[in-house]
């Protein structure tokens, strides 16, 4: 029996172990848990409202200079986007519609440092939408003086649907979006730059809609 059961153990830690090495299992372990915990959380009313979440640097988010590396930036606003969107209703929109949403730009401010162990707060924000995508704002922020440490401004697309029809199907009525801010004009301005220089490159034809 001790046998079997050593031999049990050490099968649930190989598997582990590759879970972890191989597979990003924090990852898949904190999607999940994060959209969790929205759905035990109050719906939010007001699609424009600031949603927040807490986070803490971890010795696993540092890089050479010990303090938060860049990337983990990007991978901390994606567990906030997921926190988000459950409380809004938008994910459940979008699985009702048989629509997905997928990032097509990110453009990241880097501040001020966040160290070892330090404190953060998440914020996320839905700024404005056209006919294709969703723009949020993402803000890490410092508690101990409120300084906003780093900033993210993303845009979503809405794929086999559209934002309009997303928020229709949520609110039950038509909805106009807010005036778009300078960012986001700037942003869309970078984008559209961008993909007609990579067609350009590629020799795709102005009229195709590959980006």
């Amino acid at each position: 029996m001790d046998a079997e059961l050593s031999q049990w153990l050490s099968v649930g830690l190989c598997l582990t172990s590759c879970f972890f090495a191989f597979i990003d299992g924090w990852y898949w372990l904190r999607v999940p848990t994060a959209v969790l915990a929205a759905r035990l959380k109050p719906a939010m009313e007001d699609l424009l409202a600031v949603h927040t979440v807490k986070g803490w640097v971890m010795p696993s988010d540092l890089d050479f200079m010990f303090h938060m590396n860049n990337g983990r930036y990007l991978r901390e606003a994606d567990f906030a986007r997921f926190s988000y969107l459950t409380r809004c209703g938008i994910l459940k929109a979008l699985r009702a519609l048989c629509a997905d949403l997928v990032m097509a730009s990110c453009v990241a401010r880097f501040r001020r440092s966040l160290h070892l162990f330090e404190p953060f707060q998440l914020s996320t924000r839905l700024l404005c939408w056209d006919e294709r995508a969703f723009f949020m704002e993402q803000r890490f922020v410092s508690p101990k003086d409120g300084r906003v440490c780093a900033v993210l401004l993303s845009r979503l697309h809405v794929l086999r649907c559209s934002p309009d029809k997303v928020l229709q199907h949520i609110l039950k009525k038509e909805v106009e979006s807010p005036e778009f801010p300078d960012e986001v004009v700037h942003l869309i301005s970078f984008n559209d730059a961008s993909s007609k220089r990579l067609r350009v490159e590629s020799g795709i034809c102005d009229d195709e809609k590959s980006k």
